[in-house]
């Protein structure tokens, strides 16, 4: 993990005189979570993960000059993937991701059978949350992002971050039960 004094002398030196090994480090330390974030968002379509994560990259690395060093870097570029993802989504409104969504989850001592039932848990719970919710979950859980950074990438206000959260894990349970009492 890059300290916020290492991350702004990368930054410097892209900057300063575009050192592209620098953006290179940075894009290195960053890409895995920012893939993974997105990937969750996309229910699990590697092709619009590959998309998105390009195209905020990009954006970052031709916008740097604009980054303030309010927050973190990190912090500016899930912002930069997440007005990516919510411009794509409004772009493709009718049409729905596909099938198959699979949420990455840490190794587990659990059976197989049971890590299969808890994705499929997951699965069933996010598809009932509205994409807001759904990225607001994945932030807070899922990357571990406080929630004054989860309100400086989406520009929601805090106390609407925290009713959505809550309002979100209320319709993940209800939709987790609901299938459970079907499916017996």
């Amino acid at each position: 993990m890059l300290s916020k004094i290492e991350e702004i002398a990368l930054i410097t030196r892209c900057v300063a005189v575009d050192d592209r090994r620098a953006f290179e480090r940075l894009v290195e330390e960053y890409s895995p979570g920012l893939r993974r974030f997105i990937f969750n968002l996309t229910m699990g379509n590697a092709a619009i993960t590959d998309d998105i994560s390009q195209e905020a990259f990009l954006k970052a690395y031709t916008q740097l000059r604009q980054f303030k060093g309010i927050s973190r870097f990190k912090t500016w570029l899930y912002r930069i993937a997440y007005n990516e993802y919510v411009t794509l989504m409004r772009a493709k409104r009718e049409e729905r991701l596909p099938d198959g969504y699979a949420p990455a989850l840490g190794d587990s001592d659990t059976s197989q059978q049971r890590l299969t039932d808890m994705r499929h848990d997951i699965e069933v719970g996010m598809r009932a949350l509205t994409d807001t919710e759904r990225t607001l979950m994945l932030l807070f859980y899922l990357e571990d992002r406080p929630i004054k950074e989860i309100v400086q990438i989406t520009s929601l206000p805090e106390g609407t971050v925290k009713s959505y959260l809550s309002r979100a894990k209320s319709k993940m349970a209800k939709a987790i039960t609901e299938y459970n009492t079907l499916d017996s």
